[in-house]
């Protein structure tokens, strides 16, 4: 059986744990928090240089870092990777956004506001900096999302999996998205698919 190491309170660790749920498939839970240091410590180093969760430990033994690839890796062959190769193409460019233009600002914000080992780089600047970064790429989603129910083809995929974490508690990050109707729908679509879980889920293993 397949581990997930990772911090329960992490949208990024929220992505594969609910991939899994929503497939069906039994994986352990093992919690390790930057919070206390032990994704710094040497034996986590040795998982991973990284030293960031979410962390696969297949059950060979093999290590498997960074969120969106966990998942490219759990949805190989699964209904949520398109057989399609531009749809595909597609999928990635949406997870390729969520990294690089939705969590820096989005989670990143989010982590300012809640954590309070973050109090001393949560500077006014910074705040203004991620609330208009989050927005920008809200618009983005908004845009696609005001006329579709899914990010790409009319199908759930691992861009919707990606991106519902931070977006699903983007107001604990001061985000309000009452000016995303599109997102809004989309955002209670997720629950409604089978085998659902929320975030505070973790596996009875």
């Amino acid at each position: 059986m397949i581990t997930i190491h990772g911090m329960a309170d992490s949208g990024n660790c929220y992505k594969p744990r609910l991939l899994m749920a929503l497939l069906g498939r039994p994986f352990r839970h093992s919690e390790v928090s930057w919070l206390d240091g032990e994704t710094s410590s040497e034996a986590f180093r040795r998982k991973t240089p990284i030293g960031k969760v979410p962390l696969l430990e297949t059950e060979d033994g093999r290590f498997l870092p960074e969120s969106n690839a966990i998942l490219a890796y759990l949805g190989d062959g699964t209904r949520f990777v398109p057989q399609d190769a531009f749809e595909r193409a597609q999928m990635l460019a949406w997870m390729f956004f969520e990294q690089y233009s939705h969590e820096p600002s989005i989670a990143v914000r989010r982590s300012l506001l809640v954590y309070p080992e973050m109090a001393d780089v949560a500077t006014p600047e910074r705040l203004a900096a991620t609330l208009a970064g989050g927005h920008k790429a809200l618009a983005v989603m908004e845009e696609r999302l005001a006329g579709h129910d899914w990010l790409i083809r009319d199908a759930p995929s691992l861009a919707d999996i990606a991106l519902y974490p931070y977006t699903h508690v983007a107001d604990e990050g001061g985000f309000d998205l009452a000016a995303y109707p599109g997102i809004r729908a989309w955002l209670a679509r997720i629950p409604a698919l089978g085998n659902y879980r929320p975030r505070s889920w973790l596996p009875d293993l």
